[in-house]
């Protein structure tokens, strides 16, 4: 057999080295497009820039406030990180107990209802200034004002004197009917946004409890709500005429409960029915925004999706029906309802005993999903005690995280 050509081996190599070349530029340009179209193949492509909308430990740090009560009302002081049980979204979480946090400084907003139904309640707040230095406690701390109708307005930029915030609450004027409970909401914590990190947050909410007026969206009030470590202690008094008295009995559930057989899932006072979790229900409720029982059934079958699912639509629909109790609830302070100046007075003092005696919590979920998570916390072992505790937290996919652990603003 003969040796090839040697002009013909060159050229053939040349050939061959076109075609590689081609098919290299080819596959470069498909990774390219492709990953162009796909963030996951671009994180396969190039593990040094991911492009995940999610968060990672790095990036998130929820605070969760709990207060623990005896049956006869009586604090809990001597409970450890170990004695707790946290679920977010149904996902046990490893916690940690952040030591003295009563003893860091802390910003107030007072946000007070002057419009609307507001303006017949304002000589009732008379009990409010005298417990001033009680609420803030014998800690570093700065008072703002907000009284809204309508719109939202700083009466008092923060301040640490306790007398010129007692000032300055005797000269509210009544305002125009609108409620706008949600705007201010938002305005207030947008205040306490710009105080120092080390800085513990809370609103004081004293207002109706049917928004009417706000500009901000239930989803967005929610987001503004739930994304930063904010206790709201609020004080509510009954709207006239309240157009959200069917969701009390029809309506999503609006509470977690741990089942007999484990695991987690919503409560509603409208049973399945009789015909099974997708059966149809004989006797269906007129009202067509009653969903309840299928929002259930997906509980059932779907708990890790459904119980942020569930979180979201709960908690918008309760704040269609009661804001004050609601933003409460979900930023784990607590809820009294205004009937007379005793009854402020009673509550005033509740929230000031209860605001330095809370345990804060912590944990750090791994890659949270953009938007609401139920998180729900109990004693490990069987308890007579009660425990209030916040019930969820906003993740954005930003990566801003609620807490910001590099700088975290502190739970009351």
């Amino acid at each position: 057999m003969r040796d090839p050509d040697p002009a013909n081996s060159l050229e053939a190599i040349r050939e061959e080295g076109s075609r590689m070349n081609l098919r290299a530029a080819l596959a470069i340009a498909f990774l390219t497009f492709a990953a162009q179209q796909s963030p996951l193949l671009a994180q396969q492509a190039s593990p040094q820039q991911s492009s995940t909308p999610f968060l990672t430990s790095n990036s998130t740090l929820v605070l969760v406030p709990a207060l623990v009560r005896t049956k006869s009302g009586d604090l809990v002081f001597t409970l450890t990180a170990n004695d707790f049980l946290l679920t977010d979204d149904g996902i046990p979480q490893k916690l940690t107990l952040e030591q003295d946090t009563g003893a860091e400084p802390l910003a107030l907003v007072l946000a007070i209802e002057t419009g609307g139904a507001g303006a017949r309640e304002l000589d009732k707040l008379t009990a409010l200034a005298p417990m001033l230095d009680a609420l803030v406690g014998n800690v570093p701390h700065t008072i703002a004002v907000v009284a809204f109708d309508s719109t939202p307005t700083l009466i008092q930029n923060f301040n640490p004197s306790t007398d010129a915030t007692a000032s300055t609450l005797q000269h509210l004027d009544p305002g125009d009917n609108g409620a706008a409970i949600l705007d201010a909401l938002g305005f207030s914590i947008n205040l306490l946004r710009q105080q120092p990190s080390p800085y513990r947050r809370a609103i004081l909410l004293i207002s109706e409890t049917v928004d009417r007026g706000s500009h901000l969206q239930l989803d967005d009030a929610l987001r503004s709500i739930s994304d930063t470590n904010t206790a709201i202690y609020s004080l509510g008094f009954s709207t006239s005429k309240s157009e959200a008295s069917h969701y009390a009995s029809t309506q999503l559930p609006t509470k977690l409960v741990a089942p007999s057989g484990g695991g987690f899932g919503f409560v509603n006072p409208t049973p399945f029915p009789s015909t099974g979790c997708l059966g149809k229900d004989s006797n269906p409720d007129p009202d067509p925004l009653a969903h309840a029982t299928s929002y259930d059934c997906v509980a059932q079958l779907l708990p890790p999706l459904a119980l942020a699912k569930l979180a979201f639509l709960a908690a918008t629909k309760g704040l269609r029906r009661n804001i004050p109790e609601t933003v409460a609830n979900l930023t784990g302070g607590e809820y009294f309802k205004l009937t007379d100046s005793r009854s402020l007075e009673r509550s005033l003092q509740s929230i000031s005993n209860h605001i330095p005696n809370r345990y804060v919590l912590s944990f750090q979920p791994q890659a949270p999903h953009p938007g609401l998570h139920a998180i729900t916390l109990h004693l490990r072992a069987d308890s007579t005690f009660n425990v209030t505790a916040r019930s969820t937290y906003w993740a954005d996919p930003d990566a801003t995280s609620p807490g910001q652990p590099s700088s975290p603003n502190r739970h009351p």
